[in-house]
């Protein structure tokens, strides 16, 4: 078994498609099978299985990729202790657009303040491939609001999120309550979730529903008049120069997770950012 053959398993594993990892490899597919194939007969095992849409992993592929990690993990440990100079510590976090516009580049302030030599990658994207690529090793740990997969997880650091209901000038709560609704075009988001909640304890009557992709663009529709969001309130802070929108802070707060798999060992990147994290915890 060669790290080699590994990496090529894990992209295979992470893409769920042996021509997927072929391409983005730079490979052709039948060498990708092949590779795959000569670790299936070294191990004796299936690790994969076949279907319409492409490859899932096995049992015994899930334990196979656990180990992958922990191997990968250990040689770019190697490669920064024996040649610091060209190799920096690699650590990988994942976040939502709207939680890593504003509190991950403040914590990595911070935190790159007393650890330098790291070479930081932040991955946006939504809960459930947050989750997914925290379970491929893609990312050391993602923030989020809430898990559904929590059995392999472990929270390591939490805060507490203010959030602020943006609204067009003249303010909505005062003189209208059929004010459309700006939200993310992800149906999971905690904000958006937030915002219909509140609408229907304000006895808002209008079902009118506008989405969007991109929180620039949220805070753009408010700001002409579209109509009504909510967004956490450290973004908010930095737009408050905005004379078209009124900032109205809600007494609700949300929770917000970073979570890592539980495993063995972590990365000295992945020790020091949860060490700084906890003698930082706002929530101590």
């Amino acid at each position: 078994m060669e790290s080699h053959e590994l990496k090529i398993f894990k992209h295979v594993a992470e893409l769920q498609s042996v021509s997927k990892a072929a391409e983005k490899l730079g490979y052709v597919q039948p060498n990708v099978s092949q590779r795959i194939k000569n670790l299936e007969n070294e191990l004796g095992v299936r690790l994969f299985m076949r279907n319409n849409r492409g490859v899932t992993l096995t049992e015994e592929g899930k334990k196979l990729l656990d180990y992958t990690n922990e191997i990968l993990q250990l040689i770019d440990e190697a490669k920064t202790a024996i040649n610091p100079n060209k190799w920096r510590e690699p650590l990988k976090i994942g976040a939502s657009q709207t939680i890593s516009a504003v509190k991950i580049p403040s914590l990595l302030s911070a935190f790159l303040k007393e650890s330098n030599n790291l070479d930081v990658k932040v991955r946006t994207s939504n809960n459930l491939m947050l989750e997914e690529m925290l379970f491929y090793g893609e990312v050391d740990g993602i923030f989020v609001n809430s898990s559904k997969n929590t059995s392999d997880c472990e929270i390591v650091y939490s805060y507490l999120e203010k959030i602020i209901l943006i609204s067009p000038i003249p303010n909505p709560i005062l003189i209208n309550s059929n004010q459309t609704l700006i939200v993310n075009s992800d149906k999971n988001c905690i904000y958006r979730k937030h915002l219909l909640e509140w609408s229907k304890e304000s006895n808002f009557h209008s079902s009118n529903i506008i989405e969007f992709d991109s929180l620039e663009s949220i805070i753009q529709a408010v700001h002409d008049g579209l109509g009504i969001s909510i967004i956490p309130a450290d973004i908010a802070k930095t737009r408050k120069g905005t004379e078209e929108i009124i900032f109205t802070e809600l007494p609700k707060k949300i929770k917000i997770d970073f979570l890592i798999k539980k495993k063995k060992q972590h990365s000295p990147g992945l020790k020091k950012f949860i060490r700084f994290l906890r003698e930082n915890n706002e929530l101590k």
